[in-house]
């Protein structure tokens, strides 16, 4: 599926989400738009094995303090009155401060190119800066979608 922006997922990262989704290979995965091949297509950056929350968040608002990503993490957590609970996010970083305005259009026209063909995905954050993507606000928003 191309989106607004041409840009394409490409197969390998559907068979890593795969992965991730059904044999719970990866805690989560990082996902790029190409710069090398004209920003056509999304393509895998990194997919970690093992990796708590506050880790995957350092990377994104550290070591990715100005470039956006995809991302999708299988997060887990205790609902109250029910016990530990599990849901897929997905998460279009993009920080709203540092990356450059072109870098910003292009991963918001090609968004649904990548987050169409995630099956399964139970919640949806949208980044700009590290306290949207705080442990608290991903968790109300996994408890609220249940």
């Amino acid at each position: 599926m191309s989106s607004a922006s041409g840009v394409i997922a490409s197969d390998e990262c559907m068979d890593l989400f795969q992965d991730l989704k059904l044999k719970k290979r990866y805690k989560y995965i990082l996902f790029k738009i190409n710069d090398s091949k004209g920003s056509t297509e999304i393509v895998v950056d990194r997919a970690v094995e093992t990796a708590t929350y506050e880790e995957f968040k350092t990377v994104l608002a550290t070591e990715l303090e100005e470039e956006p990503r995809y991302a999708v993490f299988d997060f887990d957590y205790e609902k109250p009155g029910a016990g530990q609970r599990n849901k897929l996010v997905f998460f279009s970083w993009v920080p709203d401060k540092t990356s450059n305005v072109k870098l910003k259009m292009l991963y918001a026209s090609s968004k649904d190119a990548i987050r169409k063909r995630l099956d399964g995905i139970g919640v949806e954050v949208q980044g700009t800066d590290a306290e949207e993507i705080d442990y608290a606000t991903v968790l109300e928003k996994a408890t609220r979608s249940n």
